[in-house]
């Protein structure tokens, strides 16, 4: 594939990913949450400029930070996204403030990884920038399913401690 067309396809995966984020969500409890990601790690590692030839060492090395990376910012935007589960059972997440910065820490660590790369020769295609993008999303999306799996496995409609129960009912430990 060229190199226009993986970059159309990782502007509008972010697009498309931030957008929805930053909106309310219901959390559904398919089983199909590592399919978009998924598919972006077939497509990048097809890629063949996901190495440089004359530089394999330090291009795995930019790959290897490049996931780091990615698995950093899934985590931290996951960790950073607000879970919480309505009256009606139903798990909704939300973006927050915090996310925006974990998103910006992420492109400023890949903008100083490509730097790097060019100050070192090495030659970097978009099938990089893809994988790590495919690392994020999944790492982001499993965690958030983990998360919402939490919420819902909760007892709903069990009263907290002493919730609806009247004084008199308790029965007193004797005192010593």
């Amino acid at each position: 594939m060229s190199g226009l067309f993986d970059v159309l396809v990782i502007l509008a995966v972010v697009i498309l990913v931030v957008v929805r984020q930053f909106r309310a969500r219901q959390i559904s409890a398919d089983r199909r949450w590592w399919v978009v990601p998924g598919v972006l790690i077939f497509i990048s590692l097809r890629e063949p400029g996901l190495f440089d030839a004359h530089h394999p060492a330090e291009s795995a090395a930019l790959l290897a930070a490049e996931l780091l990376i990615g698995l950093a910012t899934g985590a931290g935007w996951a960790w950073t996204t607000r879970v919480w589960m309505a009256p009606d059972g139903a798990v909704w997440s939300k973006s927050t403030k915090a996310s925006v910065l974990v998103w910006l820490a992420g492109i400023g660590l890949r903008l100083g990884l490509f730097g790097t790369g060019a100050l070192l020769g090495v030659h970097q295609g978009t099938a990089a920038l893809m994988l790590a993008l495919a690392v994020t999303l999944l790492v982001r999306s499993g965690i958030l399913v983990w998360r919402s799996q939490s919420l819902s496995t909760a007892v709903v409609g069990v009263p907290s401690h002493g919730e609806g129960v009247s004084p008199r009912s308790w029965k007193w430990k004797e005192r010593v």
